[in-house]
């Protein structure tokens, strides 16, 4: 199960009833988060949850809304006694970009690690495996799909058959490969079916529509992406800040065959997403507003 949760959705400036863009994501006992904009320590506490077990942050891009929370989130996770090492991943300049905000979080008890991306990358971090892609601003900027993989279905009948011995079909679960005491070796692919469908997320913000979007975000059970503008009169202003209207993320949503898209990462000027919804809807029905602390369990299909 992954636990879903928009824990805010404005962009370019905090208002009193939006926090900045940021998401989390919790599988298994591993928190990740997706940007840090002003105010998501915040957004946490209003959750009930606790930023200490976060052990890896993705960075979009470096413009403020989407950074400029961390340096008060590291003191409160420092506060909290957290020794555990913390990874941070984004554009290339993420090392120079978070020392400079350290300046004011100085003495830290825990390590940072940096991934810096160079180009569309895919890597694995505690059962989640992450695709990072390149979209379309005005300063370099990444896309994320994030899978939860699941394994095929375990065998016990041909374990039996195999006279595999009990105490290593957990290991053969995990994929690991086994001998008993006799020397006999054993493999996963011996009593493991094959692999079944896992779960799927996309998160893509301020950027133009481009096909890596597509291509990434296709079949996803959970698409989330920027409606920077409800206005279809506003296209000219998305085009030239290299942005997106409700109804180009649509689109995308469309094009892409996912099960349900959020639109977040809203214009301050944007006082009532509600009422431009529907144009959106029409091109894509599963499309849903995003607000402050929306959370969904995404679950496995059985």
């Amino acid at each position: 199960m992954l636990d879903v949760c928009l824990l805010g959705c404005g962009g370019m400036m905090p208002l009193p009833y939006r926090w900045l863009t940021s998401l989390l994501l919790r599988y298994n006992g591993n928190n990740c988060l997706i940007d840090c904009g002003e105010g998501t320590q915040i957004a946490l506490k209003e959750r009930g949850w606790s930023p200490k077990p976060i052990g890896m942050i993705l960075f979009t891009h470096f413009h403020a809304d989407h950074i400029s929370g961390l340096p008060g989130l590291l003191l409160t996770m420092g506060n909290a006694e957290r020794h555990e090492p913390l990874l941070l991943v984004g554009p290339k300049g993420l090392e120079r970009t978070v020392r400079a905000l350290l300046t004011i979080a100085p003495e830290l008890p825990f390590q940072i690690q940096y991934k810096e991306l160079e180009g569309d990358c895919e890597f694995v971090w505690n059962g989640y495996r992450v695709n990072a892609f390149k979209v379309n601003h005005n300063i370099v900027c990444y896309g994320y799909t994030i899978n939860i993989d699941r394994a095929g279905k375990f065998n016990a009948q041909r374990a039996k058959e195999l006279n595999i011995p009990l105490k290593l079909w957990s290991h053969l679960q995990k994929g690991e490969t086994v001998s008993d005491e006799t020397g006999n070796t054993y493999i996963p692919e011996m009593v493991m079916g094959d692999q079944r469908k896992g779960i799927q997320i996309t998160y893509t913000t301020d950027t133009r529509p481009t096909a890596s979007i597509v291509e990434h975000a296709r079949n996803s059970d959970l698409f989330i992406c920027e409606g920077m503008y409800g206005e279809d009169e506003k296209l000219a202003k998305a085009k030239e800040h290299k942005h997106m209207t409700f109804t180009e993320a649509a689109e995308i949503a469309k094009k892409a065959e996912v099960k349900e898209m959020w639109l977040t990462h809203f214009s301050p000027s944007l006082v009532n997403p509600k009422e431009f919804l529907g144009s959106a809807k029409k091109i894509f029905p599963g499309t849903k507003l995003g607000k402050d602390g929306k959370t969904v369990e995404l679950d496995y299909e059985e």
